[in-house]
């Protein structure tokens, strides 16, 4: 894994917010060995990718916050599960344990599918690579992301986590509907679990100024990394958001859509707005 970063960070010139902004699924960085193994083309392998959200949010540094990003696809490694979320029906030597449904699904750490239940490999992998992969992805990107938490709670008095996303179209075909239609950004708090109820309205009416529809908690309240990292009664809180990717991508090509530059631009204003609030981090906290 020499030849394979496990991610890039993005710091600011002068940390001036509280914000912190993570993109674990934009990684487009496929090793060969995992596209020589597996039963799909590279196109279908990166239906499960997050693909351009980093670029999306790449202005964060010049707002006085850090952007942290995979380089490995989630195909290779999902960042946004837990490093026990071993697939027995994938990897060898693993023994079922509890029920699990998304390890179940095939979406446990090292995923077994891509999007529409697609497997990627033709057999099994050994346990002694699955865990290699976590010790030289998971383990170093969640010890990076820990750390730039911890600092923005020690210089500010709190963190606020932006876990950015992207989500297919049709997942929203059963979303709660917005204004009659369906949502564009899904705001995700565990409900109520990983951010308070005030930090969490304020992203919303950020998202909502911009001209986006939104939505809390359905049908994504957070994975992982917002459970994880979310302790508002710490002072450490974390928002998933989910992008609709029919807004900026071409989601069958996989390359940016006809609105890519409008929805970065209004996406960047977002992104300037919410690092200036967490930039007055004391005053929230007091409220």
């Amino acid at each position: 894994m020499q030849d394979h970063p496990p991610f890039a960070l993005f710091e600011p010139d002068r940390l001036r917010s509280a914000a912190v902004f993570s993109s674990p699924h934009s990684g487009r960085d496929y090793p060969e060995t995992l596209v020589a193994r597996s039963r799909l083309d590279l196109l279908r392998l990166r239906a499960s990718e997050d693909a351009l959200v980093d670029r999306l949010f790449e202005t964060a540094p010049h707002e006085g916050a850090p952007l942290l990003c995979a380089l490995l696809p989630r195909a290779w490694l999902d960042l946004n599960r837990a490093p026990g979320d071993l697939d027995p029906a994938l990897i060898e030597g693993v023994q079922p344990a509890g029920i699990n449904q998304r390890v179940a699904a095939g979406l446990g750490v090292v995923p077994r599918v891509v999007s529409e239940g697609q497997e990627i490999y033709r057999g099994k992998i050994t346990r002694e690579e699955a865990e290699a992969r976590i010790a030289d992805v998971h383990g170093p990107y969640h010890e990076r992301l820990a750390a730039l938490l911890a600092r923005a709670r020690q210089r500010f008095g709190m963190a606020v986590l932006y876990d950015c996303h992207s989500m297919p179209t049709e997942a929203l075909r059963a979303a709660p509907r917005v204004q009659g239609k369906a949502p564009e950004i899904v705001l995700g708090d565990r409900f109520g679990a990983a951010a308070s109820r005030e930090v969490v309205t304020r992203v919303q009416l950020v998202f909502e100024r911009a001209g986006f529809r939104v939505t809390r908690n359905a049908p994504f309240a957070g994975g992982y990394i917002t459970q994880r990292y979310g302790r508002p009664g710490q002072g450490i809180h974390a928002v998933q958001i989910e992008i609709d990717r029919g807004l900026y991508l071409d989601q069958r090509r996989i390359e940016p859509g006809s609105r890519f530059a409008e929805i970065r631009q209004r996406l960047g204003e977002v992104v300037a707005t919410l690092c200036a609030d967490a930039g007055a981090a004391p005053a929230l906290a007091a409220e």
